[in-house]
């Protein structure tokens, strides 16, 4: 590996992944949309293509000449009227990377998948990189999208292409400029975090998922997916820990599934109502109440990944903030 292309190389998975590359030696290239913003990659030695996952002829320019890609690009919403087009870039865009891999000759693609594409546990045990996808009948457009853009780049295998997946957890960490993840920093800072829910999540730090990244490139099996988790937290515990860091409140109060469910719904109607995406979905909120855990002992066993501390990674993410007077 020599000569890299980061798609969604602006975004914060794919910021991260360039900053990591550039500091250990390879020359880094990334895809951007003209109008991206820079502010995460101004300062980093890399080329600048332009161009979208959905132009084929954009993506082939840009991996000309590079023996690897990865491919971060993708659209987070979690909001029905924005489905058509969250398809169309990360079921869609996909299809088109492995095209113009295959036509470059790129010799191994790493496709930066979700934990959202794999499913869930309801025995308590930890889900893993074998566990069926069954969120269908969640109705989750940004679930069912990474889903299927891993059949792409399945297909894509059968072709012959070299390509392997990894799947985040729920990412924090600098660059998290629009507060993906962050939100739970930024909602606990804010005192804006009035209950908790029963269940977890799986939170992983931005610098391990780079890290695990650029190991799946240089030791991860054809086909196979890793899953790049962090530490399995209940909802309460992450609140309770955030709020030691940051010095915000702990909400005391569980909040009963169904009644989140129901203000997801509201916030639904709201936004048909204003033509703007809510800061909170009935899509968001269709994993509620489970425990949304998993196991990262493949990607450590195989990948030597290592597991930042959900404290010191919460610690590390608002820091970054409080320097770039975001929070």
């Amino acid at each position: 590996m020599k000569n890299v292309l980061v798609t969604g190389g602006t975004g914060f998975i794919g910021s991260n992944l360039a900053a990591v590359l550039v500091e250990q030696g390879f020359n880094v290239r990334i895809l951007r949309r003209r109008n991206s913003n820079l502010c995460n990659v101004s300062a980093l030695p890399v080329e600048h293509r332009i161009g979208d996952v959905r132009d084929v002829e954009s993506l082939r320019n840009a991996m000309r000449g590079c023996d690897t890609v990865f491919h971060t690009a993708a659209m987070v919403s979690f909001w029905k009227p924005a489905r058509q087009l969250q398809y169309e870039i990360n079921i869609g865009g996909t299809h088109n990377v492995v095209d113009a891999c295959l036509q470059e000759n790129v010799e191994r693609l790493v496709h930066t998948s979700s934990i959202a594409a794999i499913g869930h546990e309801t025995d308590g045990k930890l889900a893993d990189e074998s566990t069926m996808f069954n969120w269908q009948q969640a109705d989750n457009g940004y679930k069912n999208s990474k889903y299927l853009a891993e059949g792409e780049i399945v297909k894509g295998i059968a072709q012959g292409l070299d390509a392997v997946m990894v799947n985040p957890g729920v990412v924090i960490g600098p660059g998290d400029i629009h507060f993906n993840g962050g939100k739970l920093i930024r909602s606990v800072k804010k005192h804006q975090a009035l209950f908790y829910i029963k269940g977890g999540m799986n939170v992983v730090f931005s610098a391990d998922v780079a890290a695990g990244h650029i190991s799946a490139a240089l030791n991860g099996r054809k086909g196979d997916r890793y899953i790049l988790g962090g530490e399995n937290v209940t909802h309460k515990q992450a609140f309770q820990i955030t709020a030691e860091v940051v010095g915000g409140i702990v909400p005391r109060i569980r909040m009963p599934i169904f009644i989140l469910k129901l203000a997801g719904k509201f916030f639904d109607i709201a936004g048909t109502i204003l033509d703007k995406e809510p800061f909170v979905t009935s899509e968001l909120f269709s994993g509620a109440g489970l425990y949304n855990w998993y196991s990262s002992e493949k990607a450590q066993r195989e990948l030597g990944y290592t597991i930042t501390p959900f404290r010191d990674a919460v610690e590390k993410t608002y820091n970054w903030y409080c320097d770039k007077h975001l929070l």
